[in-house]
């Protein structure tokens, strides 16, 4: 019975202690490298935490689905291209003819992440 107790504390506190999910308090310490950005360790994370809570596919179909890869189209995201994306005009706030993302009111994105979305596109907005 007290080993069964001590292995069931154990476990609890691995799970609590492996957490891996990044939350807000943490995404703008995360350093997206200069290249050889990875869509799943850097981009899904950073969208997760700063965009999906308007950008998930419910609302608006104007808007993309930043939940999945699938924004990827051409359009919103053009694969070795960033200065013909749409998602690149509206985080930079370059183009008139887009709204700045995120909105004011909502945290903005760090220049690291500007730079490391604008690299994972350059680099091919691969599903890496």
């Amino acid at each position: 019975m007290k080993y069964t107790f001590l292995i069931l504390l154990f476990n609890l506190v691995l799970m609590i202690a492996c957490d891996d999910n990044v939350n807000s308090s943490d995404i703008d310490n995360i350093i997206i490298p200069d290249s050889n950005v990875s869509y799943s360790e850097y981009i899904a994370p950073l969208f997760e935490v700063k965009c999906v809570s308007c950008h998930d596919g419910g609302g608006n179909s104007n808007q993309p689905n930043l939940t999945n890869f699938s924004f990827v189209d051409g359009y919103y995201v053009v694969p070795s291209e960033p200065g013909n994306s749409v998602l690149v005009y509206t985080i930079e706030g370059s183009n008139p003819n887009f709204p700045i993302m995120p909105p004011a009111g909502y945290r903005p994105l760090n220049q690291n992440q500007i730079n490391g979305i604008k690299t994972w596109i350059s680099e091919g907005a691969q599903n890496n």
